[in-house]
C-alpha cells in the first residue's frame, strides 16, 4: 500500500475523532501559548492530523491524494529505496517546520488556535512543482503549469499572511510549501538545474 494512502487514512480517523470529541480537538490543536507555557511540544504534530470540518479536511487529503501520489512516485524513481523515507520524513517535517513561524508569533497569545494538514500537504505540493514544474496543475476551472501556480501560491499565502484577517494560518501554507521546496534541493541538487531548464525548454515551445 502507498504511503499516501496510510497518511490519509491516519489522518481522517483522528480527524474524525475530533470532530466528535472537542476535548480532542483542544488537546490535538496548535496552540503557540500552551507550547510555550506547558511545554506541549507534541501539538506541533497532532495538529497535523485534526482540522476544522469536514470541508477542510475533504480539501487538504483530495490535494493530498493526487500530489502524493505522484510525488512518491519521484522519490522513488530519485532516491531508490530511501525513496518512502524521505517522503514521509517530508509530510511529517513539513507540518512541524510550517508551525514554527506561527509559534514564535502568536506564542503570548492564549487564544490563538490552528489546525490541518496544510503545512504538509504545501510541501508535497511544491516537492512535485520542483521535479515537474511545467505540469499542469487545476484550480477548479483555471489550468495552469506548476511554476506558475506556485508562484502565485507563495505570493498570495505572504500577502495573505500579512494581513492575518481571514482565519486562515497563511504563514503555515506559505512556510510548508517553501519547506518543501529546500528539502528537495537539500537532498537532489540537481534538481535545480533541472527545474529551470525545464522552464526554458516549456518558454521556448511556447513563445
Amino acid at each position: 500500500m502507498q504511503l499516501t494512502y496510510i497518511l490519509i487514512a491516519v489522518t481522517v480517523v483522528v480527524s474524525f475523532s475530533a470532530f466528535n470529541r472537542p476535548d480532542v480537538k483542544a488537546r490535538f490543536m496548535m496552540n503557540p501559548y500552551n507550547i510555550s507555557r506547558r511545554q506541549q511540544y507534541y501539538r506541533f504534530i497532532t495538529s497535523g492530523f485534526i482540522h476544522g470540518d469536514h470541508v477542510h479536511l475533504l480539501f487538504n487529503m483530495f490535494s493530498f491524494y493526487f500530489f502524493g501520489i505522484a510525488v512518491e512516485h519521484e522519490f522513488a524513481i530519485t532516491f531508490g529505496s530511501m525513496g518512502p523515507i524521505y517522503f514521509v520524513v517530508l509530510y511529517l517535517l513539513a507540518i512541524i517546520v510550517s508551525d514554527i513561524p506561527t509559534y514564535w508569533k502568536q506564542r503570548d497569545n492564549p487564544v490563538y488556535n490552528s489546525l490541518g494538514a496544510s503545512g504538509g500537504v504545501s510541501a508535497i505540493i511544491f516537492a512535485f512543482i520542483i521535479f515537474e514544474p511545467t505540469a499542469d496543475i487545476y484550480i477548479f476551472i483555471v489550468k495552469a503549469p506548476g511554476f506558475i501556480i506556485g508562484t502565485l501560491y507563495i505570493i498570495f499565502s505572504y500577502i495573505q499572511g500579512k494581513k492575518s484577517n481571514d482565519n486562515i494560518n497563511h504563514d503555515a501554507h506559505l512556510f510548508g510549501a517553501l519547506f518543501g521546496l529546500l528539502f528537495c534541493i537539500v537532498l537532489y541538487p540537481p534538481c535545480i538545474g533541472e527545474f529551470f531548464q525545464e522552464i526554458s525548454g516549456w518558454m521556448a515551445d511556447k513563445f
